[in-house]
């Protein structure tokens, strides 16, 4: 079901999330304030719920493949 997780390559993953997955970078990442405001129950615009998504779907898939590449070793 996952498999085509395995055929993207973790530079680009790695890359992604480094851009993508931490802008802007100042004054403090956008995915990181975003988990900030989910734990303290203040992620309740769609705004805000559409960036952890858009910020937080690369880090998802670059830990999902190198999950599965430990796993499959």
């Amino acid at each position: 079901m996952l498999n085509w997780i395995d055929r993207l390559p973790l530079g680009g993953l790695l890359l992604i999330a480094l851009t993508l997955g931490l802008a802007p970078f100042t004054p403090e990442p956008h995915v990181w304030q975003k988990l900030k405001m989910l734990v303290a129950g203040e992620l309740v615009r769609p705004l805000d719920i559409f960036d952890l998504l858009l910020h937080g779907t690369p880090w998802v898939l670059l830990l999902l493949a190198l999950s599965r590449r430990v796993l499959q070793r």
